[in-house]
């Protein structure tokens, strides 16, 4: 919340991951809650799947899963593609990974973790490229230039609609 609110997203700041509090996410989350990961990591290797994270990643826009569909037209034999997510919803996924990577890492964390968990999972998600690429400039200037200047870039980036 308190990230959004520094660029800007007032609501989407309030209405962030509220979902965590249905009954299909929060009792699911304190059954497999174990401090130092997700409790959808736990879920997903006692049952192979987890339903919480189902749940989750299909309300909350901020999430580059939501943004996967049909394609329009057929282009390969995949029966998905990603789909450009609104700038708006890649600000707070760059909001969202910081503070993830907070919480996880606790005194470990540095600004350069975030781009570090990007940069291990790049080309393996089913992220649109375009919204992969505006993350990665989110996460790089934290990286390089510290929070208050990554905060000004996003929302530099909002201002101009890129």
């Amino acid at each position: 919340m308190r990230h959004c609110f520094k660029i800007g997203l007032y609501k989407q700041g309030l209405l962030h991951d509220l979902s965590k509090y249905s009954p299909s996410e929060f009792i699911l989350g304190c059954r497999y809650y174990q401090g130092h990961r997700s409790p959808n990591d736990e879920e997903r290797q006692q049952l192979g799947y987890s339903s919480a994270w189902l749940h989750h990643k299909g309300k909350n826009k901020h999430h580059f899963e939501y943004w996967i569909d049909y394609p329009q037209h057929r282009v390969s034999d995949k029966p998905f593609a990603p789909v450009k997510m609104p700038l708006k919803y890649v600000a707070e996924m760059f909001c969202d990974r910081m503070a993830a990577c907070k919480v996880y890492m606790g005194p470990a964390y540095n600004d350069a973790a975030p781009l570090e968990y990007q940069s291990k999972r790049r080309g393996r998600l089913f992220m649109h490229p375009e919204t992969e690429e505006q993350l990665t400039e989110m996460l790089s200037v934290l990286a390089e230039k510290g929070e208050e200047a990554a905060f000004a870039h996003v929302r530099e980036m909002l201002k101009r609609g890129e």
